[in-house]
């Protein structure tokens, strides 16, 4: 797993900065560059020269398929912590989505596509510096897809490679309400996602003149204990 996360941080300052491979091999690690790049093209495909003249997506390690692959449980409901609530824009931009077959949530859609999706979404560069899952409304749901998909904003004008089996939707200009809890413990997740939705159904948008969005699709992000756990609900 060690191994694993230091590949993907070099991987990813291989996209990012203009870098060095011998500088990128010893920050990893590895006491030469041919050992780097032997173990790179292992887990890549790739060498460390050609991925850096022209990154591509790739399968990145995460723990959050992981950190969250637990037994499924009903979530029982609890008082409603502190939840954060901002009006956030987002602009119109292509999403780069790996659709499941009857998903809802996130242990479904692990099922039926792998907890793997994640990590190729993390190689490709977002606008918003990191993937989201979303739920889509109807009318960007294919025939046989799921509901609930994984994916990555990008720019209007992306034309990077597409990763096998993605497909990619056009989303306009639209505005959020982004929900945030307190941070939580990792073990704890569930209880907070639990806590969040309730607040979710409990809260009216019209307190701030605006109605809920059902043209634009709801976001969730990344579940990270030390920031608290975030929706995006969609408003007009």
């Amino acid at each position: 797993m060690i191994k694993k996360l230091k590949l993907k941080k070099a991987a990813l300052k291989l996209r990012d900065e203009n870098v060095k491979i011998l500088d990128v091999a010893y920050e990893s690690g590895f006491n030469s560059v041919d050992g780097f790049q032997r173990v790179f093209y292992k887990e890549f495909g790739y060498n460390p020269k050609e991925y850096s003249n022209h990154p591509v997506p790739i399968s990145l390690f995460t723990p959050y398929g992981v950190k969250y692959k637990i037994k499924e449980r009903e979530i029982e409901k609890m008082s409603v912590k502190s939840v954060f609530i901002t009006v956030v824009e987002k602009p119109a931009r292509k999403v780069i989505i790996k659709r499941g077959i009857k998903a809802t949530h996130y242990f479904d859609y692990c099922n039926e596509v792998g907890c793997d999706v994640w990590g190729t979404l993390v190689s490709i560069k977002s606008i918003s510096n990191e993937p989201v899952c979303l739920w889509l409304p109807k009318k960007f749901i294919k025939e046989g897809t799921s509901e609930y998909v994984q994916g990555v904003e990008v720019s209007l004008d992306y034309s990077g490679e597409l990763p096998d089996g993605f497909d990619v939707i056009e989303l306009p200009r639209s505005k959020y309400l982004m929900f945030q809890g307190e941070p939580f413990a990792e073990e704890d997740f569930e209880q907070t996602i639990s806590e969040l939705w309730e607040a979710e159904k409990k809260y009216d948008p019209s307190a701030l003149g605006y109605s809920w969005d059902e043209e634009n699709p709801k976001i969730q992000l990344e579940p990270i204990g030390t920031r608290g756990y975030i929706e995006l609900l969609p408003i007009k």
